[in-house]
């Protein structure tokens, strides 16, 4: 049997259609959605299936509706898995898969996360950029500069790769490093389509709302390891996975180090399961990736099957 990692997608995987084939198709992936409705108190698979785009990327919708998604594709399989890891607040799909809180109660504190961030967006506008091209050691000193002199919220959000760093916060203070860090040397700086300065100061508002969630839910140590975006680790405590859930709101996603950590787990196959292969493409380029997947709908569901059974017959 493979040694097999499961990965989950965050914020920005969202699409329209997204999970609608295997909610018709596979019993359990449909019940993962009928489930979420009265969670909710809305049918997230209409939303899903009907949009508008424009409503389903708007954060109180997209976090729900992407974590409903991720469980439900990988109900649709449930391979066996040795180690798993989400990103950002899609590390709730892992928690959840390997037994650490209920999917319903995930879900309810992924709701009180996504209305608390949308909230803070609107007190404050904010926004994010990818930087491409430079390494954390050259992109931080130009933004604690650009802090420093514009008196703004801005810091480092996103370590997806060694040389893909995500800025987060004020306006014009993520555009002016933009434009500084391309004349430092960055191959590109892609404005991202989000809503708000995500993993930034200017979350802080949100952070007293979901806290009061995690604080309420409860949590078990997790059957399976589940690597933490906050530091890289496995969760062996509940207080643990409280602080870092927590903390989460407002510091940085340390994605490379979760991926270099899970990849010591002697993995054969990591499946992504979400409506975007955008975890298993940063994987591709890590050395000594093992073979990748996507599972973003029902076919995608099969193949997975398929390979994993031949693979016992081999």
């Amino acid at each position: 049997m493979k040694r097999v990692a499961a990965v989950f997608p965050g914020q920005g995987s969202q699409s329209v259609g997204m999970g609608v084939d295997v909610a018709a198709n596979d019993p359990a992936a449909a019940r993962v959605f009928d489930r979420a409705a009265g969670v909710l108190g809305y049918d997230v698979l209409a939303l899903v299936r009907e949009g508008p785009e424009e409503r389903l990327r708007e954060t109180q919708y997209s976090q729900p509706a992407i974590f409903v998604t991720n469980v439900a594709l990988y109900e649709a399989c449930k391979p066996p898995i040795v180690v798993t890891a989400g990103h950002s607040f899609a590390e709730f799909c892992s928690l959840t898969i390997t037994g650490a809180i209920s999917f319903e109660e995930a879900l309810h504190v992924v709701d009180e996360r996504a209305r608390a961030m949308q909230e803070a967006a609107e007190r404050e506008a904010g926004g994010m950029s990818a930087i491409l091209g430079l390494e954390a050691e050259r992109v931080r000193p130009i933004v604690e500069r650009v802090r420093r002199q514009s008196h703004a919220c801005l810091q480092l959000a996103n370590f997806n790769s060694p040389t893909q760093i995500v800025i987060s916060g004020d306006l014009d203070a993520v555009r002016i490093a933009g434009e500084e860090l391309v004349e430092a040397g960055a191959k590109r700086v892609v404005p991202l389509n989000v809503s708000g300065a995500w993993h930034s100061q200017l979350m802080q508002p949100a952070v007293a709302r979901f806290r009061a969630a995690v604080e309420s839910a409860h949590f078990s140590v997790p059957t399976i390891d589940v690597i933490s975006n906050v530091d890289g680790q496995p969760y062996r405590d509940v207080a643990t996975i409280r602080a870092n859930l927590i903390r989460s709101i407002t510091d940085e996603v340390r994605w490379h180090d979760t991926a270099t950590r899970m990849l010591e787990y002697d993995l054969d196959l990591v499946v992504e399961f979400g409506a975007s292969a955008v975890l298993t493409a940063m994987l591709r380029r890590m050395e000594g990736s093992p073979r990748s997947q996507g599972v973003s709908d029902m076919a995608g569901a099969r193949a997975l099957e398929a390979l994993l059974r031949d693979e016992v017959r081999a």
